[in-house]
């Protein structure tokens, strides 16, 4: 797992937007791309995506929150459901 500076500034990141316009999918590939440089703990698209009736339906339901850094920042980014159903 990362170790993270909490003395860097902090930011909040949300992906919103439709449903399968890639939000869990980018928010994966953020942890990917970071976590080759150990700024992050690499998320596959299955490990935040993880409910069960996620996997059944092959949707986001629960909102999941991951870390990740870069050399300036710390970053708290919330992977939110496409289904405004799920949006309250």
């Amino acid at each position: 797992m990362a170790q993270f500076e909490r003395n860097k500034p902090h930011v909040n990141i949300g992906t919103i937007g439709h449903v399968d316009h890639g939000k869990t999918t980018l928010t994966a590939a953020i942890t990917k791309t970071l976590s080759l440089k150990k700024m992050a703990q690499f998320m596959k698209y299955d490990d935040i995506d993880n409910a069960p009736e996620e996997k059944a339906r092959g949707i986001t339901i629960n909102i999941r929150h991951v870390e990740y850094e870069t050399v300036a920042r710390h970053y708290a980014h919330v992977d939110c459901p496409g289904h405004r159903d799920y949006i309250k």
